[in-house]
């Protein structure tokens, strides 16, 4: 049975482009007598506010879209997130940073898919693992370890893991018991997802979540990036940005199974589009 999921965090209100993904998740497992799990991603201690889920949950019902289950919460789920690092670092994967984000810009790195690919400052120095220190992947330690992977996309077909684009990445943060990366990948395992859904700005992301199944041994779903929403500036809606939230159309007395079912068919409100898709090589 296919399995999909929607993952917002609630740090902030939810908007078009939230909904688009949640319709996205939701209409693929109904289409194939599957299931959509909810997911709060709210282990980000310093911007997550439970005040929000309610309201989530409010606009999600809105769109009319159902779950057959209570949303599943990544603030229950921090043991297996320590214990896959204490895994991934007794195989000698990871070491402690305390680089900077500064530091790291100023010493003009290449671009990654997450920023400036860390220039490893910090891999082979001897620091104390404690609380003031992120913990890295050593990524090309852990790649030649696992050898040659692929993923599938529905979209984009088969792709060659490249995880080394990402450099040696963050999967243990100082402020949060782990990283995005580490965090779904966990997660979408846990929640038995067989069809990872998200926008194609996360297409890159892949890479690294496949490096992440096969050190930990877990199932290799397949994935579906779908298209953005964008401003009409060329923008990626987001919170951070200011995109008009659902609660206020809601509030407003917006019909929203009529919006729903307008994203559905592609009629998008003025002003707003859908950018390019983007693909990784097969």
């Amino acid at each position: 049975m296919i399995v999909t999921r929607f993952a917002p965090s609630p740090n902030g209100p939810l908007h078009l482009g939230h909904a688009y993904a949640a319709i996205v998740a939701h209409d693929l497992a109904a289409a194939r007598g599957g299931r959509c799990v909810l997911r709060i991603e709210d282990i980000d201690g310093a911007r997550s506010r439970a005040e929000l889920v309610p309201e989530i949950l409010s606009d999600l019902a809105w769109l009319g879209l159902e779950y057959a289950a209570p949303p599943v919460f990544q603030s229950a789920r921090l043991e297996p997130y320590a214990a896959a690092a204490q895994k991934l670092r007794a195989m000698g994967l990871l070491y402690p940073c305390v680089c900077t984000r500064a530091q790291i810009a100023a010493a003009a790195s290449a671009p990654g898919p997450d920023g400036p690919i860390y220039p490893g400052t910090c891999r082979g120095r001897h620091l104390a693992g404690d609380a003031a220190v992120a913990w890295r992947l050593d990524t090309a330690r852990a790649a030649a370890l696992a050898g040659p992977l692929a993923w599938t996309d529905e979209l984009a077909g088969m792709q060659h893991a490249a995880p080394e684009i990402f450099g040696d990445v963050i999967l243990v943060r100082r402020d949060a018991p782990a990283s995005y990366h580490l965090a779904a990948t966990l997660d979408d395992a846990a929640d038995g997802i067989t069809l990872v859904t998200r926008g194609a700005d996360l297409f890159a992301a892949s890479h690294l979540h496949r490096l992440l199944q096969a050190l930990l041994g877990l199932p290799v779903p397949t994935w579906h990036h779908h298209a953005l929403l964008m401003d009409a500036d060329g923008t990626k809606l987001a919170k951070r940005r200011g995109a008009p939230a659902l609660a206020d159309r809601r509030a407003a007395g917006e019909d929203g199974l009529a919006l729903a079912n307008d994203l559905r068919a592609g009629r998008l409100p003025t002003g707003i589009r859908f950018a390019p898709r983007l693909h990784g090589t097969a």
